[in-house]
C-alpha cells in the first residue's frame, strides 16, 4: 500500500540479507571490541621513570654546554730561546732591555692561550712600560733623596722618618699593583674586544693597607678574607667588553682549604728548607679559588690545579737553583786559586789574600760569575715559575657557558703605562 504500511494478516517483507565475504568479514572485525594486555603497576612506573630520565638527560644536555678547555699551544725550546736570548742583551744594555723582554714574554704567553679556539692577543709595548718606568722615578727619586738628607740631618730624625716612608712605600706598591693589573688587562684583547679596568688605585691601596694591618693582628688568620675583598674590588671594576666582572669567591672556602698550612707553618718558620714548598702548596690552593670565583656575566671559570703539579715545579726551581750556585761557588774558587797564583809574589797569610782579592783582574772575573749566576738563575725561574705554571693552571682550567661571550660590544679605553713603570721601578712587576 501506499506509504508502505503492511496489511493486517500479512508478514513484512524480509530484509535482503547482506552477502558473506571477506568483505563482509573485514568490517565485523573492524566493529568487535579489542583488549590492552595487562601490565604490571611496578613496571609501569619502572617505564615511566626511564622515560622522564631520557627526556630529562636530553633536555639537561640542550641547556648545559659542554665547558671549553683552555689550550696552551706554545712549545717549550721556543721559549727557553727567547729568555735566554734575553737575558743575554739585558746584561748588555744593563737590565734595559727588560721592557722589551717582558713585552716579548706577554705576547708569547696571551697568543699561545686559546678558548674556544680563539687566542688572545697582547697590545702593549716596551716603550710604554719604559715611559712608565721613567716618569716613576721621577716621582720616587725625590722621596729617596729627601729621606737620605734627613738621615744625614739627625739619625734620631732618621728614625722617625722611616716609619713615614715605609708605609708611603706600602701604600705607592700596592697603589702599583693595581695600576700595573689595569694597564694588562686594557692591553689584552681577545675575539677583537678589550678588557677593561676603571677604579681608584689609591682607593685600593688603602683598602690593602688595612686588610694587611688585620693579618697581621690575626697572625695571618684572616689572610683569606683580604684576598676576598681585594679580589671583588678589583673585578667590581673590571669588564670583557660590555661584559661585567665579578668575583664570587668565598674566603671561607679558601679558609677551609688552606687552614692547615697555617699549622704547619708555625713550626718550620725557622727552617729555610721547607718554606718553597709550603708556598707552592698556598698558591696550588690559591689559584684555584680564585679561578673558580671568576666571573664575567654568566661565563664562569673552574680550575683542578693539583697541589702536586705546583710541587713539581718548585723542586725542579730548587734543583737548578742548587746546581747553579755549586757551579758559581766553583768558578770563585777558580778564579781565587788563579789569582792566589799569579798575584802578590812574595806575600802571605792575610796580606796575599787581601792583594788577591783587590785586583782588578780577579774582581772581573767574579763580577762575571756572578752576574753569569744571576742570569742562569732568571732563565730558570720564567722558564719554570711563569711558562710552565702558566701552562699548568691553563692546562687544568675549563671555561662555562662561553656562549655568553659571543655578542659583546667594544667598551673602554686603554690605561696608561705609568702604574706598570710604578711596578717595575719597585721590582713588583708581573706578568
Amino acid at each position: 500500500m501506499h506509504g508502505g504500511v503492511t496489511p493486517a494478516g500479512e508478514s513484512p517483507p524480509e530484509s535482503p540479507r547482506p552477502e558473506s565475504g571477506p568483505d563482509q568479514e573485514r568490517v565485523v572485525a573492524m566493529h568487535k571490541p579489542f583488549s590492552v594486555p595487562l601490565i604490571p603497576q611496578g613496571q609501569v612506573s619502572e617505564l615511566g621513570s626511564e622515560l622522564d630520565s631520557g627526556l630529562g638527560s636530553d633536555q639537561a644536555g640542550s641547556s648545559a654546554p659542554t665547558p671549553q678547555g683552555i689550550a696552551f699551544t706554545g712549545e717549550r725550546g721556543e721559549f727557553r730561546k727567547l729568555v735566554m736570548r734575553g737575558a743575554g742583551l739585558e746584561l748588555i744594555t744593563l737590565g734595559f732591555y727588560r721592557f722589551w723582554l717582558a713585552t716579548d714574554i706577554r705576547r708569547y704567553l696571551w697568543s699561545h692561550t686559546e678558548v674556544h679556539g680563539d687566542a688572545a692577543e697582547y697590545t702593549g709595548s716596551a716603550k710604554e712600560l719604559l715611559l712608565g718606568f721613567l716618569v716613576a722615578m721621577a716621582i720616587l727619586v725625590p722621596v729617596y733623596v729627601a729621606y737620605f738628607f734627613a738621615g744625614l740631618e739627625a739619625e734620631r730624625l732618621q728614625a722617625f722618618a722611616s716609619i713615614p716612608l715605609i708605609a708611603f712605600l706600602y701604600l705607592f706598591t700596592q697603589f702599583a699593583l693595581y695600576r700595573a693589573r689595569r694597564y694588562r688587562m686594557t692591553r689584552t684583547i681577545w675575539r677583537g674586544v678589550r678588557f677593561n679596568m676603571g677604579g681608584s688605585g689609591w682607593a685600593y691601596a688603602w683598602r690593602a693597607a688595612l686588610w694587611t694591618l688585620l693579618v697581621w693582628t690575626t697572625l695571618g688568620l684572616a689572610l683569606p678574607w683580604r684576598a676576598a675583598a681585594l679580589e671583588r674590588f678589583k673585578m667590581r671594576y673590571t669588564s670583557y667588553g660590555t661584559l661585567q666582572g665579578s668575583f664570587e669567591g668565598n674566603a671561607g672556602q679558601f679558609f677551609k682549604q688552606a687552614w692547615w698550612l697555617w699549622l704547619l707553618m708555625w713550626p718550620s718558620a725557622f727552617l729555610i728548607f721547607p718554606l718553597p714548598f709550603f708556598y707552592a702548596m698556598y698558591k696550588a690552593i690559591e689559584w684555584r679559588w680564585w679561578l673558580n670565583g671568576l666571573r664575567f656575566g654568566a661565563v664562569r671559570f673552574e680550575n683542578d690545579l693539583d697541589i702536586a703539579d705546583l710541587m713539581g715545579l718548585y723542586w725542579k726551581v730548587i734543583g737548578w737553583l742548587c746546581l747553579a750556585f755549586l757551579l758559581m761557588a766553583m768558578w770563585f774558587a777558580a778564579v781565587f786559586g788563579f789569582g792566589h797564583a799569579t798575584v802578590g809574589s812574595g806575600l802571605e797569610g792575610e796580606t796575599k789574600i787581601a792583594a788577591v782579592m783587590s785586583h782588578p783582574a780577579i774582581l772581573i772575573g767574579m763580577g762575571v760569575g756572578y752576574l753569569a749566576a744571576a742570569l742562569a738563575l732568571n732563565v730558570i725561574i720564567r722558564i719554570y715559575l711563569v711558562r710552565d705554571l702558566w701552562a699548568k693552571v691553563a692546562e687544568t682550567s675549563v671555561v662555562h657557558n662561553i656562549a655568553a661571550a659571543d655578542n659583546v660590544a667594544v667598551m673602554g679605553d686603554a690605561a696608561s703605562a705609568i702604574g706598570e713603570g710604578f711596578a717595575d721601578s719597585l721590582d713588583i712587576g708581573g706578568f
